[in-house]
């Protein structure tokens, strides 16, 4: 069972999952820098990305020690753990799982054996052709079930090439969403997908390098940035500095969905602040979708960017109408049943005094399920609102994601079965306005043809077998055996 560390986690309502955030990655090569607790900062920076496991590999050259366990990254590590993880290299990353269980052996990074010493590798991602990958490995060769086990293993058993080597040669034979960090005794690698839908960019210390997911987790350790690691690209750094090397054409295809929810505000993805593009949103929303209202009120925190943009895009005032706690994290204790009816109530309260007799424009960023915009709508006129507005700074998630981002399956998104004026009914709302694809597509400044947008418009870049997709698919495959 998880311990309760009283942080805040994304879901409002347990029972309405929310997307969940692929994961984090972190590496750094810095010779003469505690890597560890650079590491430990890296990934805390990152924990939005991933909350269900959290670990720590590290060299001084001679050998990889690897620590990772279940939780976020404060309950994993302390002073005493990271007072072991001594050397110059170091990978990180914080889990949610696509592929395989929230169980311990799937947490990363990865270790395995080569000729020559270790390797531990960390994933950012989803692959889509892991039963043919998985298929040229002896039966009972992995312990965990996940295509990241799988990949790390493939290059820990091409004998007679270097690291570098046998990457750059499996890795135009994978398929899918891939950020990687990984290590030998001496040296840290990157790659990237030739998509290159998850996020990774270099950054530069003093006396090292740091790749990670995020601008945000450079900021954290005081690395400034570099450049995004291109898709396609592999790169290596050890003592001599950056190598680089292209394994694959890139074919640009960022996820559209980090620009709504998965990235911290504070990152900058592709030149442009994440920030601003969602204060952009707000403002196309407010074109898009206005109406006579008293206030615009944000779901904290992941509708303030929005928010803001729409109030200022419709002269409407902002205001904040539901106080969130933020001293309620995991749920570690089963509430009782009277405390269960009361549901989103323990981690949002609306303020009756601003929202009494007023007509609101609720603006949140995604509807996956709709059970938490539809308790937030009640709850509001329970306090007293004459209208509530909904606003949404995405278009309808109709459609399942494949790289690595944790959504239903196509018949529990809300959207995937029911009209924009279904929902609204569903909800309860007094209308329902989404941005358009268009719009949000503008709002970022990359063309359409360089970015992903399935889970908007079911058009997948990479063709996508559906008989060889799903996160327990190892699992399955195994007890079939």
């Amino acid at each position: 069972m998880l311990k309760g560390d009283g942080r805040l986690g994304h879901d409002l309502d347990p029972l309405d999952r929310a997307p969940k955030d692929a994961c984090g990655v972190f590496g750094v090569w810095a010779s003469g820098e505690e890597v560890s607790k650079l590491t430990y900062y890296g990934l805390y920076a990152l924990q939005h990305r991933g909350q269900e496991s959290a670990g720590i590999a590290v060299s001084e050259g001679k050998r990889i020690l690897v620590y990772k366990d279940m939780g976020l990254v404060s309950q994993v590590f302390d002073e005493s753990v990271l007072g072991t993880l001594r050397g110059h290299i170091a990978i990180g990353h914080c889990r949610y799982s696509t592929t395989g269980s929230s169980v311990w052996e799937n947490a990363q990074p990865t270790l395995s054996s080569t000729d020559v010493g270790g390797l531990a590798l960390a994933h950012n991602g989803n692959l889509i052709n892991t039963p043919e990958l998985a298929s040229r490995l002896e039966p009972g060769t992995i312990r965990a079930t996940t295509d990241t086990e799988v990949l790390t293993t493939l290059l820990a058993q091409d004998r007679g090439r270097s690291v570098e080597d046998a990457a750059a040669n499996l890795l135009p034979q994978v398929k899918g969403a891939y950020s990687l960090v990984f290590m030998d005794e001496k040296t840290l690698y990157a790659a990237r997908d030739p998509q290159g839908i998850r996020p990774l960019v270099l950054g530069r210390l003093e006396r090292g390098w740091v790749v990670a997911s995020e601008t945000a987790a450079l900021d954290i350790v005081g690395a400034a940035f570099v450049r995004e690691i291109e898709p396609g690209e592999l790169i290596t750094i050890d003592e001599r500095g950056v190598r680089s090397r292209r394994f694959a054409l890139a074919d640009p295809k960022g996820c559209l969905f980090e620009y709504v929810y998965l990235a911290r505000p504070d990152t900058t993805i592709a030149g442009r602040g994440v920030q601003v593009t969602r204060v952009e949103v707000g403002r196309r929303l407010a074109r898009e979708h206005p109406v006579e209202a008293d206030l615009v009120i944000p779901t904290p925190e992941s509708g303030t960017p929005a928010a803001i943009g729409y109030a200022e895009e419709s002269g409407i005032p902002y205001g904040q109408g539901l106080v969130k706690n933020s001293y309620v994290g995991r749920t570690f204790i089963q509430p009782s049943q009277t405390i269960r009816q009361l549901g989103i109530r323990l981690k949002l309260n609306p303020l009756r005094e601003v929202i009494e007799g007023k007509r609101l424009v609720v603006v949140d960023d995604s509807i996956v399920r709709g059970n938490t915009q539809r308790a937030i709508v009640r709850m509001l006129r329970e306090a007293g609102a004459t209208e509530v507005h909904v606003r949404i700074s995405s278009p309808p998630v109709a459609w399942p994601c494949f790289y690595g981002i944790d959504f239903a399956t196509r018949a529990e998104l809300i959207a995937g079965s029911l009209s924009v004026e279904e929902i609204r009914a569903s909800l309860g709302a007094d209308s329902l306005g989404y941005i358009s694809i268009e719009g949000l597509t503008a709002a970022t400044t990359i063309p359409a043809e360089r970015l992903c947008r399935a889970c908007f418009d079911g058009s997948y870049p990479i063709p996508i077998d559906r008989d060889n997709v799903g996160k327990f698919l190892l699992e399955e495959k195994a007890a079939a055996v």
